[in-house]
């Protein structure tokens, strides 16, 4: 998984190009999950709506000056980085076409609050945002990227929710629950470029070969839209993306169905490796926990099933 700077990035970048529906204008990257009742998943939120939540969720948000304190001396303001194109909960742009909204630009903007500094939220491609972080150009990502162990040989997190990897496909296909990568043999499986996703499907091609079997084919899009129109036309056979990403996909976009969760990981703010504002988000994370902030942040999105108890450091990797 390990690539020689810079294009090692690539495969470093988190959980988290999110499927997109074609037929919405709705843009985002989902988060999370639902259980089996679908309650608390993105599909229960937004189930017949295509109209994307703007409850008010930060504004009554307060400074707590003892998180506040752990901001490295004269911090009064951030700039946070999201990547804006797929489905909610993630980051999408309301019918003003000016202003971003998402679960990833709700929590970053309630941190900010908490901490008492000022936020600037800069659109950035999903592959651009780790790299620049390195460079300084960004202090935040906020595009919902999940903890890996080979993440986190690079890149600092502060954890806010919990992730993972799911698959969907057509309703009239065949396939069911995908617990073993062996049963995409021979099929194709579109995915995002430069997501966990391509890096899993990259990593375990052999198990095809292994098994005397016809390797599946990924196929990766830069556009998520792109994604979507591969299986609808035909092109490819199942999707692999993130959990609510896909389950609202399916509740939104006809002929569609979400196949099972594989995969859960930690999401995170991600910060250049060494970072000292790690412990001051990590604060700010727990008092919206403790506050009721953070639940009314995962009820407003659909995804109250992928809460975390409390805010930690770059933790290892979830192994499930």
């Amino acid at each position: 998984m390990r690539t020689p700077a810079p294009a090692r990035f690539r495969f470093l970048l988190s959980a988290v190009a999110t499927a997109s529906v074609a037929a919405l204008s709705l843009t985002a990257c989902g988060s999370g999950s639902g259980g089996p009742s679908g309650a608390g998943s993105a599909q229960g939120a937004a189930a017949g709506s295509g109209a994307i939540p703007t409850t008010d969720v930060v504004s009554a948000v307060r400074e707590d000056g003892r998180a506040a304190a752990l901001l490295p001396p004269g911090t009064t303001a951030l700039t946070v980085a999201v990547t804006v194109g797929g489905t909610p909960p993630g980051t999408a742009y309301l019918p003003d076409g000016k202003t971003l909204t998402g679960q990833d630009v709700d929590f970053a903007e309630a941190v900010a609050k908490v901490l008492g500094i000022r936020l600037t939220i800069k659109q950035a491609g999903f592959e651009a945002i780790l790299p620049a972080l390195d460079s300084g150009k960004y202090d935040v990502g906020a595009a919902n990227f999940g903890v890996t162990d080979e993440r986190r040989k690079v890149i600092d997190f502060v954890t806010y929710i919990n992730d993972g990897q799911g698959f969907a496909t057509r309703s009239d296909s065949k396939l069911s629950k995908i617990t073993d990568l062996r049963q995409l043999c021979g099929l194709n499986v579109a995915t995002g470029a430069g997501t966990t996703f391509e890096a899993t499907l990259e990593e375990n091609k052999k198990v095809c070969s292994d098994a005397g079997e016809k390797p599946y084919g990924v196929q990766t899009y830069g556009e998520q839209s792109a994604v979507w129109s591969s299986v609808q036309q035909g092109r490819s056979d199942v999707v692999m993306s993130t959990i609510n990403g896909l389950r609202y996909a399916v509740a939104h976009q006809p002929g569609l169905k979400f196949l099972n969760e594989y995969h859960r990981l930690d999401v995170g703010f991600a910060f250049k490796k060494g970072t000292k504002l790690a412990p001051a988000f990590r604060a700010a994370v727990n008092r919206l926990i403790t506050d009721g902030t953070y639940d009314r942040i995962l009820r407003k999105w659909g995804t109250t099933a992928s809460a975390i108890d409390t805010s930690r450091i770059s933790p290892p990797e979830l192994k499930n």
